[in-house]
């Protein structure tokens, strides 16, 4: 079973041919809006992956409310714990540009209403070698209860540092597996980047120091990961990308997902690689979040 504690949002795209500078307008190409928000994309994309998964959460009282849990509610992710308050949605405003990158800039609205209190009763509800997926769209002090409570019950951990903020540094020193970008990953490094032989190099030294897991996903260059003193390096997909805005978090929720159901690294790596390089091939973030058997075809593919 794996437990979600994270952050629920409505999001609003615009396609653009390129991303406006400041101070600059720029006309768009088409507007949509997807359900969306790190906490919630993450635990659909493990469920959709074949785990059974618990969200924990927040959405206001408004219009938007309903529409950002209807996947999620399709899918059968056990939604019990998800309050309503007097708050607005969580919204994310995104741009997409002509190469499928995208701008986000998202307002936590109920998502800045998670507490301790409710952090330490989803770790209360949760068995000894659970795990507990964790992302940077709610406060830090929840964050921060759910970490350290997880690891008094026994509960793996799982934090994605994105988007990477002030309190990313301290946090991430709590959790049992890291998943950073390369730019996150960089930042936690007190770096602005990173080249491929420093990264490397920060990657083992962190690892050694720390005993941590620590996966960082690479793009169009696939992923790597540091665990029980070993590296596994998988490579991505070639595919035409649509859309990046889900990738990172159908990464999330498939690694989460393999490595609950005992996977050993290396594979739950390239099975979650995979699914990210999947879901760049479609336009939005929960829509874009492929099925296991769409991901059991590609890897049949992709390994001969």
């Amino acid at each position: 079973m794996i437990t979600v504690l994270g952050s629920i949002n409505m999001d609003l795209i615009a396609k653009v041919e390129r991303f406006p500078k400041p101070g600059e307008t720029v006309g768009g190409k088409a507007f949509s809006t997807s359900a969306g928000g790190k906490g919630a994309n993450q635990a659909l994309a493990a469920r959709r992956a074949g785990a059974g998964v618990v969200l924990y959460g927040a959405v206001g009282k408004d219009s938007f409310a309903e529409q950002s849990l209807e996947l999620l509610r399709a899918e059968k992710v056990n939604l019990e714990a998800v309050r309503s308050v007097d708050d607005v949605t969580g919204i994310a405003m995104i741009l997409v540009n002509a190469e499928g990158e995208n701008q986000i800039t998202v307002v936590p609205g109920a998502n800045g209403r998670l507490d301790r209190i409710d952090a330490a009763y989803a770790v209360q509800q949760m068995n000894p070698g659970d795990h507990l997926l964790l992302q940077m769209e709610i406060p830090a002090d929840a964050l921060r209860t759910a970490l350290t409570n997880a690891r008094k019950a026994g509960v793996s951990t799982l934090l994605n540092l994105a988007p990477f903020t002030a309190e990313a540094a301290e946090l991430a020193k709590l959790a049992d597996i890291l998943i950073t970008n390369e730019t996150e990953f960089a930042e936690l490094c007190g770096k602005s980047e990173l080249a491929t032989e420093e990264r490397d190099a920060e990657l083992a030294r962190m690892h050694e120091e720390s005993g941590q897991t620590i996966v960082i996903t690479l793009g169009a260059e696939g992923a790597l990961a540091a665990r029980h003193g070993q590296i596994s390096r998988v490579a991505a997909m070639d595919v035409e990308t649509i859309d990046t805005v889900g990738a990172g978090d159908t990464f999330c929720g498939y690694l989460a997902a393999a490595l609950d159901n005992g996977m050993e690294i290396g594979s739950a790596l390239q099975r979650a690689t995979i699914a990210g390089s999947l879901a760049c091939m479609h336009e939005g973030a929960q829509p874009a979040i492929p099925a296991a058997s769409d991901v059991d075809a590609a890897l049949e593919i992709f390994v001969l």
